[in-house]
């Protein structure tokens, strides 16, 4: 969604005319969920997608009539027969689509003010009328911050109570639903993801967990390893000793962490410092048995059987990881499954290991 406001912007500052399309309501088995988004060109080019196959084209074509037309539609399509049959699409589910036209000199404040909050990784509600309801009109838009207030509307004055009387707070990660009539569009936060260890398996971790979203720290006492030429999409490199670097460093309910160190002794050094923090997620990679050193000795030095049973170790979904592209793909999965279902399935962490180590102390 970012990449696609940056260029919506990019276009209308260079003179040229663009369509924003979005999907703002589904129904069924669709191919793309509401939240996706598109941008049409007069030449027919895109950049996104909402879905491919036949509805995209027809998406596109009604896109450029409306363009030319000058006045934001909502567009519904049925994904029988008519859309996807030579595409293999016959989902049965429906669609609906926000098609905006915008032209040089458009008033483009409300694409601005949602392109900052996503930009500056801030929380916010996108609503959508889907049909008349008192003074408001289908098509009309809000943007919403994290606190329920109003940040800019499209086509419409202040949200009317409906809108906010059903709007989820943004904590509970909600996706995108609909309500008395209004789509909400969820955009959450982005999570800081601390990557403790600077080696292999953290830099593939980083690589992917850029590409899912999430802002990558990475810590590590050896400066050829932890630099911008391994690390270029990381937001920070702290080159420091673990006790220094981990000591007093930010962490809050939207921080991941995960110690990917070279050693035992740096392993649980980091999660002696991370394992009774408000980070949302603490995970440690590692053999069954040396986790249950680490444990004992953790658990000797004072930090709680509580905080300890928080952490998901050994890290990582069991796919029968071999390499370190296959580690970090089973590690990226459960911070996915983590940040977008708050929580992981039973039966994921062994908390059995934490149990075994009490049992025997």
């Amino acid at each position: 969604m970012r990449s696609v406001l940056l260029e919506l912007d990019d276009h209308l500052r260079a003179g040229r005319a663009v369509c924003y399309t979005a999907l703002v309501e589904t129904r069924g088995s669709t191919p793309q969920k509401a939240g996706a988004a598109m941008l049409v060109f007069p030449d027919g080019s895109q950049r996104g997608t909402l879905g491919g196959g036949c509805v995209e084209a027809e998406v596109k074509r009604r896109a450029l009539q409306v363009l030319e037309r000058g006045a934001a539609e909502l567009l519904t399509f049925q994904l029988d027969s008519d859309y996807g049959w030579d595409d293999g699409l016959i989902c049965g589910g429906r669609m609906k689509m926000l098609v905006d036209p915008l032209r040089p000199g458009s008033d483009v404040s409300y694409y601005r003010q949602l392109a900052d909050q996503l930009l500056a990784a801030r929380g916010c509600t996108e609503a959508v009328a889907l049909d008349e309801h008192g003074d408001t009109k289908a098509g009309d838009r809000w943007v919403i911050d994290d606190a329920g207030d109003v940040l800019v509307s499209r086509r419409g004055n202040a949200a009317p109570d409906n809108v906010l009387a059903t709007l989820r707070d943004l904590s509970s990660r909600p996706r995108p639903y609909v309500a008395n009539g209004i789509s909400y569009l969820p955009h959450l936060s982005r999570c800081r993801l601390v990557i403790v260890g600077a080696g292999h398996v953290g830099q593939k971790v980083a690589q992917l967990a850029n590409d899912v979203d999430f802002d990558v720290w990475v810590v590590d006492d050896r400066e050829e390893y932890c630099n911008s030429q391994r690390f270029p999409e990381a937001k920070r490199l702290i080159v420091a000793p673990f006790e220094a670097a981990l000591s007093g460093l930010e962490i809050d309910r939207d921080t991941y962490c995960l110690i990917v160190t070279r050693g035992h002794n740096h392993d649980e050094e980091a999660l002696a410092h991370l394992a009774e923090t408000s980070a949302r997620y603490v995970g440690l990679i590692g053999s069954k048995r040396k986790i249950k050193l680490i444990f004992a000795d953790l658990l000797q030095q004072g930090i709680s059987a509580d905080a300890l049973r928080r952490v998901y170790a050994p890290l990582g979904f069991d796919i029968g990881s071999q390499t370190v592209p296959e580690i970090a793909i089973s590690i990226v999965a459960e911070l996915i499954g983590h940040r977008n279902l708050g929580q992981l399935p039973d039966g994921v962490r062994p908390t059995s290991l934490l149990d075994e180590v009490i049992a025997n102390l």
